[in-house]
């Protein structure tokens, strides 16, 4: 048996969302997806949306309490700016919503629970997407900024840890490619449009913190999937090498190098997909700083280049190659056959450490996915067993230990999630936390994951037998 040991100080704990947990009573405002659920509820797995789910807004110190008992030193969430904010364009706060989040991470601070806040979880006001288009415009930017200054003066002394957005390329995708976020536009120039100024928001918001020179830190989360081809042909390594480009660097770079690729500049020109902007809205992305980076990691991509004609009318990044599934690989029965490559933890914390000034960066979310049956009943210890968690995160950390002792600058790993949450259109058919929600009766009941997770954080190491006979 071999004993992994993490640096002092490192970050347990796990992530959630404001939109995935709190439930809507209150809120003065819909978001697109309190309103898209509201209009085509078939959409979503049985139908469940976003009303109710894990009670937070009622169970918060339930719910940090038990954080607390499987050893969490942090917690991220995230602020509805649909709750905090009554008026979208002067960013008056709602006083209700303000009591709510000072309540909520006071309650964390006072367990020894480092409150990490998200800005954006993919949840933009029904209002500004109606009358704007949400980030499809640049006023919206400036509203997110205002919203950004509120939530910094009002938490700015008490919250260290700022994010702006979680997975900014996630509602590009979904809202504007792929049909999977509302809303459900298949237009590959508006996807250019919103992404650029998803980080021209990031930036504003970031000025805003810098200039009320608050003592803590701002990052970004982005969602890195390493690709990795079919083999290792030219054709191949050239249609990984597009996946990469439009996947990762596309946020990566701006946002972290502090330049736009050339080669995603002249790709977007060739699709007539250019984002109309100015050279001031460039500068100010990137000559934008942030302090750390959160990475969320769940599968790996695996590609090879294109063999059947693309066919769609618009532009999409499988343009430029065909997905793939590695017929050696491994699986995860429990999710859509997903591939499990813990190598890839390694791969993105060598990348970030080549080729990216080796900023300060943490493993924002990670998780492995399993439906309600899959984890079966609860046992006669009334603990859920849910082991298969336990070996496949454990060779996760070793990749991640790995990288660490190879100079990765990381300083913390989050577990998605806390508490089975609501996942957006896939609702509740999907189970990730610690701790088992019934959706009957708001009980939480802990998982065998969540008791090894709290020796994990308490003792800052774990024992992993890395060969077994």
């Amino acid at each position: 048996m071999t004993t992994y040991t993490f640096p002092e100080h490192f970050l347990w704990g796990a992530a959630a969302s404001g939109p995935q947990t709190e439930g809507t009573d209150y809120k003065l405002h819909r978001s697109i997806w309190d309103s898209w659920h509201a209009n085509q509820p078939e959409r979503f797995f049985q139908g469940i949306g976003p009303e109710k789910v894990c009670e937070t807004l009622h169970r918060y110190k339930e719910d940090v309490s038990l954080m607390k008992n499987i050893g969490f030193n942090s917690f991220r969430t995230s602020i509805q700016w649909s709750r905090l904010i009554e008026d979208f364009e002067t960013g008056k706060p709602n006083a209700e919503a303000v009591r709510f989040y000072h309540d909520y991470f006071d309650e964390m601070i006072a367990h020894g629970i480092e409150p990490m806040i998200n800005l954006y979880h993919f949840d933009m006001p029904e209002t500004l997407q109606n009358q704007y288009g949400g980030f499809e415009s640049n006023h919206v930017t400036d509203l997110f900024a205002l919203f950004a200054k509120t939530a910094f003066e009002l938490f700015g002394h008490k919250v260290k840890y700022w994010i702006t957005f979680n997975e900014p390329i996630v509602p590009v995708e979904g809202g504007y490619l792929y049909d999977f976020h509302y809303p459900c536009k298949k237009d590959g120039k508006l996807a250019a449009q919103v992404g650029f100024n998803i980080m021209l928001a990031h930036a504003k918001a970031v000025k805003c913190y810098r200039e009320l020179n608050l003592s803590g830190e701002i990052g970004v989360v982005l969602n890195l999937t390493p690709t990795y081809t079919r083999n290792d042909s030219p054709e191949d390594q050239k249609a990984a090498w597009y996946a990469d480009l439009l996947f990762n660097r596309s946020f990566l770079d701006p946002l972290v190098k502090h330049q736009f690729p050339k080669e995603l500049c002249k790709l977007l020109a060739t699709h007539n997909c250019l984002p109309e902007i100015t050279q001031a809205d460039v500068s100010l992305i990137t000559d934008s700083r942030v302090d750390f980076l959160g990475v969320n990691y769940y599968v790996p991509r695996r590609v090879k280049a294109r063999e059947a004609q693309y066919t769609l009318d618009y532009f999409t990044p499988e343009f430029y190659f065909e997905n793939y599934i590695d017929p050696d690989g491994r699986f995860n029965p429990y999710r859509d056959n997903n591939e499990i490559l813990p190598q890839a933890i390694y791969d993105i914390a060598a990348n970030i450490r080549d080729n990216y000034g080796n900023i300060k960066w943490y493993l924002a979310e990670i998780g492995i996915a399993m439906d309600l049956d899959s984890e079966g009943p609860v046992q006669p210890d009334g603990i859920i067993d849910d082991s298969f968690r336990i070996s496949l995160m454990k060779e996760h950390l070793v990749e991640l230990h790995r990288a660490i002792t190879d100079g990765a600058n990381c300083f913390g790993l989050h577990h998605w999630t806390f508490i089975d949450n609501w996942s957006w259109i896939n609702s509740f058919k999907r189970r990730y936390g610690f701790y088992r929600l019934d959706l009957s009766t708001g009980e939480r009941q802990i998982k065998r994951n969540g008791l090894w997770f709290k020796a994990l954080a308490q003792d800052n190491q774990f024992t992993y037998e890395v060969n077994p006979l």
